[in-house]
């Protein structure tokens, strides 16, 4: 929603014309866990613009932030470059307001650097997603050194089952206020609970079974 108000990393909104301030978004301040903010040594965060999803990973500690992509291993634009400044100041901004130091002082505040870490990434159009889901469970922060991940690479099948297992937690969680709904007028899903059937490993959607448009 920042980066909607705050098109193009502008710090000042062409709307409001004001500075980007936490409290101008009351509705999700209750979501804000001061205490994961400020106590945390890592803060994962993804970020999700024009299309496409990409992972923060912050360094609460030696207040730096690096960038995973599954698509790109620099950043792609001149935009991009601004934009990326404009998040770092927002999550600088949201652990001040949880009562923690920010990642820069003063007017350095807006020139937050992010390098991008060089990671193994997805092959198809539609995987940023999912990549950025799985890496959030099993990335090590403490063992990316010099920007660099030592990754084996995912085979396409394996990131299709992440996807049936994700789609399967999303339908089934409690917090989806839809999951009645959605059960009932399915007709290929009828059922009253999670299927371990839907978790089974023998259970595989491909990315050939996969609309994309």
């Amino acid at each position: 929603m920042a980066l909607s108000d705050h098109p193009n990393g502008e710090f000042v909104s062409p709307k409001t014309k004001k500075e980007f301030r936490v409290e101008a978004y009351p509705s999700f301040i209750p979501f804000i866990d001061r205490k994961k903010l400020t106590s945390h040594p890592y803060i994962f965060a993804p970020v999700c613009y024009a299309g496409h999803w990409w992972l923060w990973l912050i360094n609460t500690r030696k207040r730096k932030c690096q960038i995973l992509d599954p698509l790109h291993k620099i950043a792609p634009t001149d935009e991009r470059k601004t934009i990326n400044k404009f998040t770092g100041y927002v999550f600088s901004r949201l652990i001040t307001y949880a009562g923690g130091k920010p990642l820069q002082k003063g007017e350095r505040e807006k020139e937050i650097k992010s390098p991008y870490v060089k990671i193994s990434g997805q092959k198809t159009s539609y995987d940023c997603a999912v990549y950025v889901m799985k890496w959030m469970e099993i990335i090590e922060p403490e063992n990316i050194k010099k920007g660099k991940y030592q990754w084996d690479n995912w085979p396409q099948e394996e990131v299709d089952h992440y996807r049936v297992e994700y789609a399967s937690r999303i339908l089934f969680s409690e917090m989806n206020t839809q999951r009645d709904q959605a059960i009932r007028e399915s007709s290929a899903i009828r059922l009253s609970k999670p299927s371990s059937i839907l978790l089974s490993t023998f259970c595989q959607i491909n990315s050939t079974d996969i609309e994309s448009g």
